[in-house]
């Protein structure tokens, strides 16, 4: 079914050493869509170099990039792992002369450091040139980290939903006009120290919830809240019996994902809206 959206372009930078980092930022904007363009009314296309720029003759290739890419972008995520990049006329690496156009353009930029272990043949040089270049940008603003792809999908949508705050007055019209229960599903994350080992080094856990705002101006009734699937891995502290989220109301519940579990893991949600029962997943890996 056709409806109208505003289109948002999101860009994916990053050296040529994390092209897995770059999938994971890609299946993370595919999956916000799949959750949640019908309601929201946006919809978000992510541009890659690789993928999207046009060949052209004419200039400099990073100058082309960034006409291309930065220049036409909406957000742009940057990704490091193990490399800078190789430098261009008028900065340390590509990725950094991106990160420059942007923030000079004034669009939200939002900067990832892998810490996942490095290969046993990593370019020292690079690597030193790379934290000096997160020395700088610490000086710049919040950094962020992931350490596998399942947490930088966490982060993308994190970072995604913090800019449709910014970016609502482009879409004001089309979020203005619906009237009904309006629900956002939002995981989150925080990493806590659980206890200490016998050398007294901490041990860490990750506690898990998921928040549920009805950012609707009906009460949602009768809310069951539910994993998809019986290998799905995902544990939930919810209500046992069915619910109500009010309008303008956000929920809190615990969870939890369990080893071996899915890649995807998935919530439904049912509720009664104007006397019917309606239902929908959401993605919450």
């Amino acid at each position: 079914m056709a409806f109208t959206a505003t289109v948002l372009r999101v860009m994916i930078a990053s050296p040529s050493d994390i092209p897995e980092a770059r999938d994971a930022v890609e299946r993370a904007i595919h999956g916000w869509n799949d959750a949640n363009s019908k309601t929201k009314h946006v919809v978000l296309l992510p541009w890659r170099w690789e993928t999207s720029a046009v060949p052209l003759l004419g200039g400099h290739p990073q100058k082309l990039i960034n006409g291309q890419g930065v220049d036409d972008s909406d957000i742009v995520f940057a990704l490091f792992g193990g490399r800078l990049g190789s430098p261009t006329l008028d900065a340390v690496s590509g990725t950094a002369e991106e990160i420059d156009r942007a923030l000079d353009l004034g669009k939200p930029v939002h900067l990832y450091f892998s810490t996942a272990p490095l290969p046993h043949d990593v370019d020292t040089a690079q690597l030193a040139a790379l934290r000096a270049f997160k020395d700088d940008m610490q000086l710049r603003g919040l950094l962020g980290e992931f350490s596998n792809p399942e947490q930088l999908n966490h982060e993308v949508w994190k970072a995604i939903e913090h800019d449709l705050v910014r970016l609502e007055p482009h879409q004001e019209t089309a979020i203005d006009s619906i009237s009904g229960i309006r629900f956002l599903v939002q995981p989150g994350a925080a990493r806590e120290v659980s206890g200490f080992d016998s050398k007294g080094k901490p041990r860490y856990r990750t506690r898990r919830w998921v928040d549920i705002s009805n950012q609707g101006d009906v009460d949602a009734t009768e809310v069951a809240i539910e994993p998809v699937g019986e290998e799905s891995g995902l544990f939930l502290v919810g209500p046992d019996t069915p619910t109500v989220i009010h309008a303008g109301q956000s929920r809190r519940f615990p969870m939890e994902l369990a080893w071996g579990g899915s890649n995807d893991p998935r919530l439904r949600l049912r509720w009664v809206e104007h006397g019917e029962f309606q239902e929908r997943e959401y993605h919450v890996g």
